[in-house]
């Protein structure tokens, strides 16, 4: 198979990250016989720097010739100290979401049982678990229209019935392959968006009589995915809510470092590890390259069709984790660099 994979490090980590990422995928290509094209591009403050916006027509182009996205992360502090700029990079990777139709973003949350210890919860909470959260990507508050005027700021949460419709049918499929359970998160209690999303999720239900559906407030799901995290089979709720649950579930596997992502359009799909940029880590060779390397594996599974390849990394990761190794935030008595971890997947590969 011959397929081309657009390279967009960004900022902080994210060069390095990526970077590993990159040769797990050429070892898995000598061994499986494939051929990956590699082209890199700007995005984000690295981007800004060389091109004054966070997200240059040169990488336009080159996403558009490509048959999937691995991304790093994007962000720096030179924007938190200064936040009335009105160019950041964050508006780099928002730009891409929407021009290329990223509208689920799926995140996998599952336990090591090697890594069952790093948690900082109870080991009878966080074994076993594994669950996926659905994001809607690109619709509600933060696509919505905002502003400042005077003493006011305003931001404004917007959905569609299609924009719930088709991100709800990936979240209904995927609870069918899986243990047949959807949880949809909302605060409809309060919010109109909200009302939206449950009128037509329970529409749609009726499609899936063998998913069970449940209605979870958003504060009540913050608790239960901390208090019973083994509860949940497939998550589904709007953009905002699932930038934060995902966060915050990353604190039950021990490191936010190890956990990928997949952004799923309907001709396109974008992939990276939940992690941000991490300045302070930047150029050290300190920073979990796994988050990454496992994005890259659920690229070759959901563009490439290469179940087989995927799960050869899945199973490297796994392998090299449960002997011991790993970099600073899962290993703290003994860890290993970057390119080390990364070197010894690529042995197990």
């Amino acid at each position: 198979m011959k397929k081309t994979i657009a390279v967009l490090p960004g900022d902080g980590v994210g060069k390095e990250v990526i970077s590993c990422a990159v040769l797990v995928l050429k070892k898995i290509a000598q061994k499986f016989n494939h051929q990956f094209e590699f082209i890199e591009g700007l995005i984000g403050h690295q981007a800004i720097l060389k091109t004054g916006v966070p997200l240059p027509k040169e990488t336009k182009d080159l996403v558009e010739k490509a048959d999937a996205i691995l991304f790093g992360a994007i962000g720096d502090p030179y924007y938190d100290q200064n936040p009335n700029l009105k160019v950041r990079p964050e508006q780099g990777l928002l730009e891409l979401r929407k021009s290329l139709g990223l509208y689920a973003n799926l995140r996998p949350i599952k336990v090591f049982p090697s890594l069952v210890d790093k948690s900082p919860l109870k080991k009878e909470i966080v074994e076993k678990v594994d669950f996926i959260v659905v994001r809607e990507l690109i619709g509600g508050i933060y696509f919505g229209k905002k502003g400042q005027e005077n003493n006011m700021a305003f931001d404004t949460a917007t959905y569609t019935k299609d924009e719930i419709v088709r991100v709800s049918l990936l979240a209904f499929s995927l609870a069918q392959k899986r243990r047949k359970k959807l949880t949809l998160v909302d605060k409809a209690n309060v919010l109109e968006t909200s009302r939206l999303w449950r009128k037509v999720v329970q529409e749609l239900a009726k499609k899936y009589p063998e998913v069970s559906l449940e209605m979870m407030y958003v504060d009540n799901a913050a608790m239960q995915i901390i208090k019973k995290p083994k509860e949940f089979d497939v998550i589904l709720t709007e953009n905002m809510f699932g930038d934060i649950l995902t966060d915050e579930a990353s604190v039950i596997i021990g490191s936010i470092g190890l956990l990928p992502s997949a952004s799923i359009g309907e001709k396109k799909a974008l992939y990276e590890p939940i992690h941000g940029s991490f300045p302070k880590a930047a150029g050290k060779n300190i920073a979990n390259p796994v988050g990454t390397i496992l994005s890259a594996s659920m690229m070759l599974d959901l563009s490439f069709s290469l179940k087989k390849e995927s799960q050869t990394i899945e199973k490297a990761v796994e392998k090299a984790v449960s002997t011991g190794i790993g970099t600073y935030d899962i290993n703290k008595e003994n860890p290993v660099s970057t390119t080390e971890f990364t070197q010894k997947i690529i042995e197990f590969i």
